[in-house]
Order: C-alpha cells, then structure tokens, then sequence
C-alpha cells in the first residue's frame, strides 16, 4: 500500500495549501471593502479641487500653468502603480504589457523614456526591460499615505515643467467593480484643456486672492495633479483587493477539485488493493483444497 500512502501525504498537502487559500481570501475581502472606501472617500476631493481650478482659470484665461503647455521634449515619463506583494491573477501582468506596448511604440518615434515605480512588481519589471527609473516607492502598505508619494512623483512633475518632458503617463489598474479591473495608461500631463472646463450649466465663481491669482493656481494644480496620483494608487489597491479576492477563491475550489479526483484515485487504489488480496486468499484456498 506503498501507493496509497503517498497518495494520503497528497491529500494532506492539499488540504493544507486548500486552508491557506481560504484564509488569504478570507483577509482579501476583507482589506477588499476598506480600501474601495478610502477610493470612493479619495473621489470628491480630486472633483473639488478640480472645479476651483476650473473656475479659476476662466477667471484668469490671460495666464496658463506650466503642466498645462506642451513641450517638444524627445522624453517621456512614465508613473507605473502596481502592488508590491504577487498572488493577484494577471492584474500586474495586464497593466505592465499596457505600459510596455505604450513605451514599444514611443520608443520607435525616438522618444527616451524615463519613469517612476510604485510598487515592488513594476519596479522589478522596469528595472529587467532596461528603462531608466528615476525614482520609486515600495512598501506602501495597506493604507497609502501622500506624503510618501509626492517625493518620487515630483521628480517627473519638476522635468516636466522645466519642459524636459513632452508627456507625463499615469499607469495602474483601474476599479471597475469585484470581478472586474481595467489596465489604464492615461495621459497625465500636460493636462487635457477639457478636464479643466467649468461644466454646462454650472455657475462661475470668482473669488478673492491672497497673494495673487498665479500663485494660487499655481499651488492648486500641483495639488490636482497630485490628487489624481493617489487616486490612481488608491484605484490600483482596491483592483488588488478585489483581484487578490478572487484568484483565492479559484484556488480554493481548485484544491477541492484536486482533493476529490485524490480521494477517488485513492480509493480505486485501495479497492484494487483488497480485490488482489482477496483473488490472492481464494486461489490459496484452492490450491489448498486440491491437494
């Protein structure tokens, strides 16, 4: 029954790799639902900030900000969201071959590339294609925090307005409900003259400034900008949650399948078993009985 043990130390493996899945599914949805609120409770912010600016800048049409101007630079830089820990499906894989297609093609127009990693797995996969990260974050945690994501990502902002960059790019997985997530690339600046329109209907506001209208745009789109970063991020964790969620889940009743076929394939092995002993006793038996 040499068989039939390994095939119960099988079992046994299963059953045990079958409760870790159970567990981190478990801890996912959990996570899942906290961080869908920090992405629902991120959204009216960014919209806030965006209006103001909005109305500021049909208030002040004779000035346009830095991260509004195009620039003919031959560079462009990329911000890659991804996780830091594996086990999520193909939602990495899906935004990295987005980021890689985006990079193919403005790479054969002669475009240099410089990007910003967020997250252990695009910063690993930056690093194996050759692109020249100049800067990067890992270990955000559960929770991401603002602060740790304004240093690195104000390096891509600072070339930009210098005018070193033609385009800034935004890449993470986007949260479309629990079954669902979508690779976005998007093009973060310069910003898109219609997303800082004041919308139909809507009253315009003018406002009193202290020091001056400049400075005040100037501090408020640096902050927009920085809004829609994090919103990314939060975007992208939520995706992992939900993502994490239900590549456990597939696990787990993966190693339900694998334990029942085991379970069969052990069971046929011991019948087999007992019919050979039994044929064994009744040919002794007859044997036996003929002499």
């Amino acid at each position: 029954m040499a068989a039939g043990k390994e095939i119960r130390g099988k079992i046994k493996s299963v059953e045990n790799t079958k409760k870790i899945t159970k567990a981190m599914e478990m801890v996912a949805a959990s996570k899942m639902r906290k961080a869908q609120d920090r992405m629902r409770a991120a959204r009216p912010y960014s919209e806030k900030i965006r209006s103001i600016a909005a109305n500021l800048g049909q208030a002040n049409p004779e000035y346009t900000h830095a991260f509004m101007k195009t620039h003919d630079a031959k560079a462009a830089g990329f911000i890659v969201v991804t996780t830091d820990k594996g086990l999520c499906g193909g939602m990495n894989t899906n935004v990295l071959r987005a980021v890689t297609a985006k990079m193919r093609d403005l790479q054969s127009a002669g475009t240099a590339i410089e990007a910003v990693a967020i997250g252990n797995k695009g910063l690993g996969f930056l690093n194996r294609v050759g692109a020249r990260v100049v800067s990067h974050v890992t270990q955000l945690g559960d929770t991401p925090h603002l602060d740790k994501l304004i240093g690195p990502v104000k390096v891509l902002l600072d070339a930009y307005a210098e005018g070193k960059l033609s385009t800034v790019y935004l890449c993470y997985t986007k949260f479309i409900n629990t079954m669902r997530q979508e690779s976005v690339v998007e093009q973060l600046l310069p910003l898109p003259a219609e997303s800082l329109k004041v919308e139909q209907g809507q009253h315009s506001w003018d406002y009193i400034y202290e020091p001056d209208a400049q400075s005040v745009i100037d501090e408020l789109l640096v902050r927009y900008v920085e809004s829609l970063v994090y919103q990314g991020v939060a975007e992208n964790m939520a995706s992992e949650q939900s993502a994490r969620m239900v590549a456990m889940k597939a696990a787990t009743d993966n190693a339900g399948n694998v334990i029942n076929e085991l379970k069969l394939v052990y069971n046929k092995t011991r019948q087999a078993g007992i019919t050979k002993e039994l044929s064994e006793i009744v040919s002794g038996a007859a044997a036996a009985a003929g002499v």
